[in-house]
């Protein structure tokens, strides 16, 4: 009895445009259980079973990911469709904050307006709860004008004043305020005034996330000079908020809900960039947002907000645990995580094995290429950190660099170079380990992930490199008996590319001399280097142990002579790797990308084209020969059938004078004389006539 009393007593809850980024985040926290007054007292609350409220929300499309949260759908319902949800709902929610665009503002202002028409027809009290943005606190200044230090409170939201392009959200505000606040009243109304919004995959900092995750510029735009203080507030805190009120129902109608961060836009754009990106910024002007189509104009007003506002939120009012209360920038790392996290950046890290010619290296740029990964060759990465080093002693000279930095670098350089002259041109095995250990852990690696080319080649060696250096509980040793291994640079993929001893000697053998000689594929060198590798793996524990000791099971891939082009090998792989997790083009990229590939179909398609053209030319002039040829032979043709035709009519011309002519034209004579009705018949009879007589 007492579940089935709890069930009845379930609020609904309507949110609107729950299929965009604030709303839908809200949504999935008022669903959990915890809200609800009753639910306190719940032992052992099941995410989806037993929600706190039923969401009822709008969506812009039927398309989409599936929303899980929601206990009803609606499409873009009519004004009175949307009425009868919203009757029919404990709590309205209208969510302002995605922008300032006029449409959310419209019907927000059309429901409140439409439910207070319907009060009196009420059987219960309703809450409305408009959750709008600090930009309607854009132009307000603090009472003590002169004091820097001084904050805007939420006790002087009375006194606030709207940036011009939110004067409707603050119209709206105004008109929810105004609701009836008696015993008596039917329709509560609360204002939620919400930071600028962060979290859970991103959507107003999303450029600077990208910018910086992506690394192909070395410093990270600031927008103007980035000092201006922005209010704001994790989306998942501002869901918590929003779900006390409807707990709590507060007695003040107006909430400020801001984290106790005081940030610059210069702090964010730091923080993001010293975490996902290149350590490094650069100040822009504020116009060149635009052009470089960073932000729309409505976005940069938002971003260019100056306000110290106090965190209203009170500990002692609303009871619950924040993601982010000392904001975005301190937590800086779990806000970076959240968003690769959303938006399935989660890095690729992939290794190939096998012996050499056996095509890894070939291989590995391919996949690098189809996912964005970064391909480590030991060579080339030890030649990458000896420019690299060399490259920062040098920008010292040009104070570029601190001068620690470049000593460091210095000694390092020093020591890698006495590690090669001392082994004839090789680097010590544990510096090797050193620098791909830093070369794993740089940013590349970690956000877009690496393809491992051909090392480490033994147990031990993979051993020190993908050691655990975090320190583990004995109890959790006891629970696990995978050996611990670091998850942050351990390939999650390992593909072993296999193939006979015969095959790979054709193969090397093959090759020109330049280029054996080159890749140390001589025979001199070859031999050793594959009977080296087939050692290996005859030892007590092979690499391929490693990985399988910590399921992380090898794929063996044969290799052959009909898929040079390693078709074959790549389809294994991306079937079993899954779908490159990266950013797909943006519509301006996308088109640039369609007209790049109709540019090269049309390329390609030129030759052909001319080398049809000349053939259909050649085709027409033989053509035109042949035709002048039958003309010519045709004329000599119809010449002698002509002069056959006389030579044949000679003998019956003869003929025809000598026993026709003379009766006929003695007949016509006579017939021109009398001038008979009918001329045929009287030369008929004439002709009769005379034959008789004769």
């Amino acid at each position: 009895m007492d579940s089935m009393k709890r069930k009845s007593h379930v609020k609904r809850v309507f949110v609107n445009d729950v299929d965009a980024y604030s709303s839908r985040h809200i949504a999935e926290v008022l669903v959990k259980p915890g809200a609800e007054e009753e639910s306190e007292d719940d032992e052992s609350p099941s995410p989806w079973d037993e929600p706190a409220f039923q969401i009822i929300g709008t969506v812009s499309s039927t398309e989409g990911e599936k929303l899980p949260f929601l206990h009803q759908k609606y499409v873009s319902p009519s004004r009175d469709e949307l009425l009868q949800l919203l009757l029919e709902c404990d709590v309205v929610v209208y969510n302002v904050t995605e922008s300032s665009t006029q449409q959310q503002v419209e019907e927000a202002t059309w429901a409140v307006t439409a439910l207070l028409n319907e009060m009196e027809n009420f059987k219960s009290r309703k809450y409305f709860i408009l959750v709008s943005s600090v930009m309607t606190w854009a132009m307000s200044k603090p009472k003590e004008a002169d004091e820097a230090e001084d904050y805007l409170s939420e006790e002087e939201f009375i006194r606030r004043r709207p940036h011009p392009s939110f004067r409707k959200h603050n119209n709206l505000e105004k008109l929810v305020l105004k609701l009836p606040r008696g015993k008596t009243s039917k329709l509560k109304g609360y204002v939620v005034g919400a930071g600028l919004q962060y979290g859970m995959g991103e959507d107003i900092f999303h450029y600077f996330f990208k910018v910086s995750w992506l690394l192909q510029d070395p410093k990270v735009p600031i927008f103007g000079n980035g000092t201006n203080y922005i209010p704001m507030i994790h989306v998942g805190d501002l869901g918590r908020v929003i779900q006390n009120v409807i707990k709590l129902k507060p007695k003040s109608k107006y909430i400020l809900a801001v984290d106790e961060s005081h940030n610059t836009l210069e702090d964010v754009v730091k923080a993001i960039s010293n975490v996902l990106g290149p350590e490094k910024v650069c100040k822009v002007p504020l116009e060149d947002a635009i052009t470089m189509k960073a932000f729309k104009p409505e976005e940069l007003d938002c971003l260019s907000i100056n306000l110290r506002m106090d965190a209203a939120v009170d500990s002692d009012t609303f009871s619950f645990n924040w993601i982010c209360r000392d904001g975005m920038v301190e937590n800086m790392e779990n806000i970076a995580d959240e968003y690769k996290r959303a938006r399935q950046l989660l890095p690729i890290k992939i290794f190939l094995v096998g012996p050499p010619a056996a095509g890894k290296t070939t291989v590995a740029e391919k996949l690098c290429q189809l996912y964005k990964l970064n391909h480590i060759n030991i060579s080339r990465m030890i030649e990458e950190k000896t420019t690299k080093l060399k490259d920062l002693i040098n920008e010292a000279e040009l104070d570029d660099v601190h001068e620690e930095a470049a000593a460091a670098a210095q000694q390092q350089l020093e020591i890698i170079n006495q590690s090669m002259e001392k082994n004839q041109g090789q680097l010590d095995e544990s510096l090797i380990f050193e620098i791909l250990r830093e070369k794993l852990y740089s940013k590349p690696c970690r956000n877009q992930g690496f393809v491992l080319d051909g090392f480490p080649e033994t147990f031990e060696q993979a051993k020190v490199i993908f050691s655990d250096e975090e320190p583990v509980s004995q109890d959790s040793e006891l629970i696990s008996k995978i050996p611990r291994y670091n998850k942050i640079i351990t390939p999650e993929h390992v593909f072993v590319l296999e193939a006979s001893d015969d095959f790979l000697m054709r193969r090397v053998q093959g090759l020109p001399q330049s280029t054996a000689e080159k890749m140390s594929y001589t025979q001199e060198e070859f031999v050793p280097r594959l009977a080296r590798y087939r050692q290996l793996f005859c030892t007590q524990e092979t690499l391929l142990d490693f990985f399988d000791y910590r399921e992380i099971h090898p794929q063996y891939i044969e290799i052959n002579s009909e898929d040079l082009e390693y078709a074959g090998v790549m389809k294994k792989i991306t079937e079993d790797v899954g779908v490159p997790r990266n950013y797909s083009p943006n519509p301006e990229e996308q088109k640039d990308e369609n007209r790049r590939k109709e540019e090269e179909i049309k390329q390609k398609l030129v030759p052909e084209t001319e080398e049809k053209k000349i053939r259909k030319t050649a085709a027409l002039a033989e053509m035109t020969k042949h035709y002048e040829e039958w003309k010519k032979n045709l004329s000599v043709v119809e010449q002698e059938e002509s002069e056959l035709l006389e030579a044949k009519a000679l003998p019956l011309r003869n003929y025809l004078m000598k026993y026709v002519m003379p009766s006929l034209s003695a007949a016509m004579l006579e017939c021109s004389k009398i001038k008979p009705e009918d001329p045929v018949d009287f030369l008929a009879e004439h002709l009769l006539q005379n034959n008789q007589d004769n």
